[in-house]
């Protein structure tokens, strides 16, 4: 059996969790965005690290439009255990990959490293645009 490439384990594809742990750096855990609609996740954490996710994010090659990047969010809400998250706006600098300059924008959150145990982790957003995003994460923290 051959190795498997990075479109057979993107996280961000992944409806279920199982590829959550592809690729993390030792010091934080990133949880993947979506492609939009509801998922529902699962997944093992070291209680060691922070996590960091994006609730909303949007990029692009930088060639496609001059305007500033954003989209018209008319909620961007995350829970964890049903208590609300902060959430922070970024723009980062334009960057390139590979031979092309891309822009990105994004609504993201992060949380303390958590004890071990059982989380529920809940992003919502709605855009004026009809794109939304409703997706469940069950944490288990070891």
């Amino acid at each position: 059996m051959g190795t498997l490439g990075p479109d057979e384990v993107s996280p961000v594809a992944d409806r279920a969790g199982e590829h959550a742990a592809w690729q993390q750096p030792d010091d934080v855990w990133f949880l993947a965005g979506t492609y939009g609609g509801q998922v529902v996740r699962h997944c093992e954490i070291p209680a060691d690290r922070r996590i960091f996710f994006p609730v909303l994010n949007v990029q692009h090659t930088k060639h496609y439009s001059r305007k500033p990047l954003t989209l018209d969010v008319s909620e961007a809400k995350t829970y964890l255990n049903g208590v609300p998250l902060p959430t922070h706006e970024f723009t980062a600098p334009p960057f390139r990959v590979g031979l092309r300059m891309h822009l990105a924008w994004g609504i993201w959150s992060g949380i303390a490293p958590l004890l071990p145990g059982q989380y529920v982790l809940e992003i919502k957003v709605t855009t004026t645009t009809g794109f939304w995003v409703d997706t469940t994460y069950h944490l288990t923290v070891v």
